[in-house]
C-alpha cells in the first residue's frame, strides 16, 4: 500500500490550496477514503470522508463550507480542495484508506501572512 500525499504549501489567510493524494497497492475504487491532519504535539484530527462511489461526503465541523473532498477512481486519486484558509489549518495533512492500516508521508500545508 502507497499513500502519497502532494499540493502543500504555504499561502496567505483567505487563500486556496488544492490537495491530492495518489494510491496504489489496493482496489481504490472499493474503500471509502479520508483526510486527516495533525499539529506538531497534538492527536491527528479527523478532516474529510468520501465514500467509494464519491457520492457522499463528510466533514468536520471546522473546516465544513471551506474545504472539499473528492476523487477520481480512474486516476486512484484522492482531492482535498481547501478555501478561505485560516491559520489554524496550518498543519501536516494525511490521506488514508478507511480500514488499511497505512499511511503517506502528509503534506504540509501552512497559512500565514
Amino acid at each position: 500500500v502507497q499513500l502519497v500525499e502532494s499540493g502543500g504549501g504555504l499561502v496567505q489567510p483567505g487563500g486556496s490550496l488544492r490537495l491530492s493524494c495518489a494510491a496504489s497497492g489496493f482496489t481504490f475504487s472499493s474503500y471509502m477514503m479520508s483526510w486527516y491532519r495533525q499539529v506538531p504535539g497534538k492527536e491527528r484530527e479527523w478532516v474529510a470522508t468520501i465514500n467509494s462511489a464519491g457520492g457522499s461526503t463528510d466533514y468536520a465541523d471546522s473546516v465544513k463550507g471551506r474545504f472539499t473532498i473528492s476523487r477520481d477512481n480512474a486516476k486512484n486519486t484522492v482531492y482535498l480542495q481547501m478555501s478561505s484558509l485560516k491559520v489554524e489549518d496550518t498543519a501536516l495533512y494525511y490521506c488514508k484508506a478507511n480500514g488499511v492500516p497505512y499511511w503517506g508521508q502528509g503534506t504540509q500545508v501552512t497559512v500565514s501572512s
